[in-house]
């Protein structure tokens, strides 16, 4: 019975987990999130012509929804207000770097840190406790501390992860759309109708980040200022040049084709460079599994019959590896 609970816990932990992941972690912002959903009760309630009950409306939402993800804005809450200004800043910007991965603030990043760094702790204090004997009481916390550590700067690692692979598809994106751009504002388009084509022509993070300044500008901001945020949230170096060229040209007057074109040809020989880059670095990283994957696969075929050979010859009996103490040897 001793060695049934601790598995218990552990099993209580990781479905705990999973579930804490797929709702903080893992909430898809394409799919509309809660705000979506609930607005589609409410309107199948005034299409059936019923009255609207709010316990009933609470009620049909999912259990995740309804006690989860409350619970963890709650933990978030309470984390945060122990957190330095300057943390939550930078976790903020950190969040918009990424592209707000599953609809993330602040308080829910630190509410999956905290719970992680839990996890990790008490799922490596509940297996140290497995079987009859379990570890010594300093080498079972000083494994919770690490193993909680750890836990606690996993979401860092991939909010990290998410922010190099969005500012990388970016980079990629940015010559095509350049191009696009380049040629649509050469057939006449205004610059603001050209960025509207890149966001209906192509589905990525810088097609994204062009819909939502077409969103700001209609919304009553300035073009100017709705450009430069755009670079801020994004945080690649090659798209604040581009914006800077962009308002100078329109400060001073110079043909926005032909800026447009310069970036587009620059943009280009910036991803050819970053590709040539990218194969330079290939022999280095091929190195390692090399190494230790297969040039001792090739030495223990190409070794091993020299090696029975000296087994079978005087040198073995020099070392006391006689050949009839091997099973099957002839």
């Amino acid at each position: 019975m001793g060695n049934v609970i601790p598995i218990i816990v552990v099993a209580v932990l990781v479905l705990g987990g999973a579930i804490a992941l797929i709702v903080i972690g893992l909430r898809n912002p394409s799919a509309g999130g809660g705000d979506r959903a609930l607005q589609e009760r409410l309107e199948e309630f005034n299409q059936e012509g019923e009255e609207i009950d709010l316990e009933k409306l609470e009620m049909s939402q999912p259990f995740t929804e309804r006690v989860i993800y409350p619970l963890a804005r709650s933990l978030g809450e309470l984390a945060i207000r122990f957190t330095p200004q300057n943390a939550r800043t930078s976790i903020a910007k950190r969040l918009e770097l990424a592209g707000n991965p599953g609809k993330l603030d602040p308080t829910l990043f630190l509410s999956l840190q905290f719970i992680l760094m839990a996890m990790f702790g008490i799922g490596i204090f509940a297996v140290a406790n497995l079987g009859a004997n379990g570890w010594p009481i300093g080498r079972t916390i000083l494994f919770a501390l690490v193993f909680g550590i750890l836990g606690f700067f996993f979401p860092s690692l991939w909010l990290k992860s998410k922010i190099d692979r969005r500012q990388l598809d970016i980079r990629r994106a940015m010559p095509d759309a350049l191009d696009l751009l380049t040629i649509c504002v050469e057939a006449g388009l205004g610059f603001d109708a050209a960025m509207a084509k890149v966001a209906e022509k192509w589905e990525t993070e810088l097609s994204l980040a062009f819909a939502r300044v077409i969103r700001e500008i209609q919304l009553g901001k300035v073009r100017r200022e709705a450009l430069r945020d755009m670079a801020d949230r994004v945080g690649v170096g090659d798209l604040s040049s581009f914006v800077a060229a962009v308002i100078q040209s329109e400060q001073l007057g110079v043909s926005l084709a032909k800026v447009l074109r310069i970036q587009s040809d620059q943009m280009r020989i910036k991803r050819r460079q970053l590709a040539e880059e990218e194969a330079h670095k290939a022999p280095l990283k091929m190195l390692l599994p090399m190494t230790l994957l297969i040039f001792p696969s090739l030495i223990i075929v190409l070794m091993a019959p020299a090696g029975f050979q000296m087994l079978g010859s005087g040198i073995g009996d020099m070392f006391g590896f006689s050949p009839n103490s091997i099973p099957g040897w002839k």
